[in-house]
């Protein structure tokens, strides 16, 4: 684990200030367009492939292309052949919230040992079966965090809160977002 002044908990600390120098003298440079490609396989099976994107002006790719299969267990009419989709949003949650308390620590000068979550989504599946007037998607979300490193329990705590204050995927769920479909069908 490096705690040189350049790398803290292997976040690129130099990278990261100048990232935030260059947005603030260019704020434009902070718009980016994250994309997904799916594509059905059968049943209730399909696959992503996450490679391209639009970041700092232009049209980029990622190192390698993602590629990622969703389905549902058998007990819901799947073949199991991956997480899912609600089981995916559980994930983006953790990843987003650890990857900030990373970058936050690391900025902060404290060197984490440890970063564990669970993340729990309640759902009662009557409003996907439209069996009930219930809401489809999660009824409740739970992160618990299990973290330790060289600061005290207050400042840990602190670098937790300031994650879930700047975490795109807690934003995206706890404000909503407008989701436009569109439609061809040929």
């Amino acid at each position: 684990m490096s705690t040189d002044t350049a790398h803290r908990n292997g976040v690129d600390t130099a990278t990261l200030f100048a990232t935030l120098d260059a947005v603030k003298q260019m704020p434009a440079a902070a718009s980016f367009q994250f994309r997904a490609h799916n594509d059905w396989v059968d049943g209730t099976s399909s696959r992503t492939t996450i490679s391209d994107f639009f970041g700092v002006g232009e049209e980029r790719s990622h190192a390698r292309e993602f590629v990622f299969d969703a389905d549902h267990p058998a007990v819901l009419v799947g073949q199991d052949r991956g997480p899912t989709p609600v089981e995916f949003l559980l994930h983006a949650l953790a990843a987003c919230l650890t990857a900030g308390i990373a970058n936050i620590a690391s900025a902060r000068k404290v060197t984490l040992t440890e970063v564990r979550s669970t993340v729990t989504g309640d759902i009662d599946l009557n409003g996907i079966l439209g069996l009930q007037d219930v809401r489809n998607g999660y009824q409740q979300v739970s992160v618990s965090f299990v973290i330790k490193g060289d600061a005290p329990e207050d400042v840990l705590r602190q670098i937790v809160e300031q994650s879930r204050q700047r975490s795109a995927v807690f934003d995206v769920l706890t404000n909503g977002v407008p989701v436009d479909i569109e439609v061809e069908v040929a």
